[in-house]
């Protein structure tokens, strides 16, 4: 086999270990049906709406956002800009427990009467208290309007809207001790896992690209004999 058929065969598994190492996923988002029942000061209403709940990293954290696809409620008079303000809870399952309190800014334009409520989305921030695979569900909404307020409960028993692997506070060590030690990689948690294996990846690139270096320069040396 010539050397540069060996060159090529070399990068072509380091970037292949690289591609495999960096693959494992670290978040799961689904949009799901929440079939709200809502106690309304003029009565019970029920409205189904698609829910969809995304995170960003924040600090130590996350940033969620709860969007909501469809109107779950309407009022029998018209809602003035700003007159009504929504907010919610996310439920925390799985690796952890709890919930995220989240909540949107008051409607930025009036809603006729009679017409559904469209919701703004909704944010919060949820801080790990345990590490692993953490689920969010939708849970209560909350309305306030006009003096009023309007509770409106899943009544379908949705299932989660987005998953994630997280990693709690203090879960993790990054080897900042002084000493003789090398360089640490982390090692405990989903999320620090999949660092260490794209670090991992970043040594077989370059591990890869020097032996193909290594076998370019031979080749070449040996044609030269």
């Amino acid at each position: 086999m010539s050397y540069q058929k060996r060159t090529a065969l070399a990068l072509a598994s380091a970037l292949a270990g690289t591609v495999v190492l960096m693959a494992a996923p670290a978040a799961h988002a689904t949009v799901v049906d929440v079939d709200y029942k809502c106690k309304t000061p003029i009565g019970d209403k029920a409205a189904v709406s698609p829910i969809d709940i995304k995170s960003v990293k924040s600090g130590g954290g996350y940033r969620l956002t709860m969007s909501f696809q469809k109107g779950v409620s309407s009022s029998p008079v018209e809602l003035g800009k700003g007159a009504m303000n929504p907010s919610a809870v996310i439920r925390v399952g799985g690796a952890d427990s709890g919930q995220v309190q989240v909540s949107g800014p008051s409607n930025s334009a009036a809603i006729p009467a009679n017409t559904p409520i469209k919701i703004s989305d909704l944010s919060g921030t949820y801080t790990p208290k345990k590490s692993g695979k953490v689920d969010f569900t939708a849970g209560v909404l909350t309305i306030k309007a006009l003096g009023t307020t309007t509770t409106c409960t899943p009544g379908n028993n949705p299932g989660p809207s987005l998953t994630l692997d997280v990693t709690a506070a203090g879960g993790s060590g990054s080897g900042s001790g002084s000493g003789g030690g090398g360089e640490q990689l982390p090692k405990t948690g989903p999320l620090d896992s999949a660092v260490a294996l794209g670090t991992l990846g970043g040594t077989v690139l370059l591990t890869g690209a020097a032996g193909v270096l290594w076998l370019t320069r031979r080749g070449r040396a040996a044609e030269g004999r």
